[in-house]
């Protein structure tokens, strides 16, 4: 029954858009009532979260494959990852919205590993090493985990990776925000451009920036 309602929402969400999605549109392609809904889930965010996981997938599948990739160094392995999450979240800005940026109301981590739970082979094949940040809702969380590989081959300081983590994410969320909202003329592959040549410039020079005065670090989750 879950299924039923994830998997209608997700067609609305590709023939009409998120916008779209309606509790009375959810259930009459279901086939139920919309009271029945409100039985599985407890607010129609909670649905358009789910169904837009569905929508990740590919994305998912490429980070997983820049992973398993034993010709790429660490450092490059990090890049290509903040690549392709630009690449598809301009290409699919209401689906990365409604994963990463939008009011849940409720505890993220837990819908997500819900998702995961429900649909277990969404993260077949996904390597163990990265497998916490798909498994993470919050972007801090999720770019700290990568850094953190570089820390360990000694490319980064351990004291910088806050701070770097911040700058990227703000970074990618400044340009996102315009993007979503129509502020920007960029097309995706600009925008993704733009994106990856400041953090790559701050990359290149992640063990040269002093942070002994940083604030304690913010939430970047929403």
């Amino acid at each position: 029954m879950w299924k039923y309602f994830v998997e209608a929402t997700a067609q609305i969400i590709r023939e009409e858009g998120i916008e779209n999605v309606t509790i009375r549109k959810i259930a009459d392609i279901a086939g139920y009532n919309s009271a029945t809904i409100y039985n599985y889930f407890s607010e129609i965010s909670h649905l358009v979260f789910f169904a837009s996981l569905k929508f990740m997938k590919q994305y998912t599948e490429e980070v997983a494959q820049v992973y398993k990739r034993n010709d790429l160094a660490p450092m490059e392995k990090y890049l290509r990852a903040w690549e392709l999450f630009c690449q598809h979240s301009f290409q699919n800005p209401s689906v990365f919205h409604a994963v990463f940026i939008a009011d849940l109301g409720s505890h993220p981590e837990d819908l997500l590993k819900h998702y995961y739970s429900v649909y277990p082979s969404e993260i077949i094949g996904i390597p163990e090493e990265i497998k916490p940040v798909i498994l993470e809702h919050n972007i801090s969380k999720r770019g700290r985990v990568i850094l953190e590989f570089l820390v360990k081959e000694g490319l980064m300081k351990e004291e910088n990776v806050d701070a770097i983590n911040e700058l990227t994410i703000m970074i990618w969320q400044g340009m996102f925000t315009t993007f979503l909202n129509n502020r920007s003329t960029y097309d995706p592959e600009e925008a993704t451009r733009k994106i990856m040549l400041y953090i790559r410039e701050i990359m290149r020079n992640a063990n040269h920036f002093s942070f002994a005065d940083e604030p304690q670090s913010a939430d970047l989750s929403s």
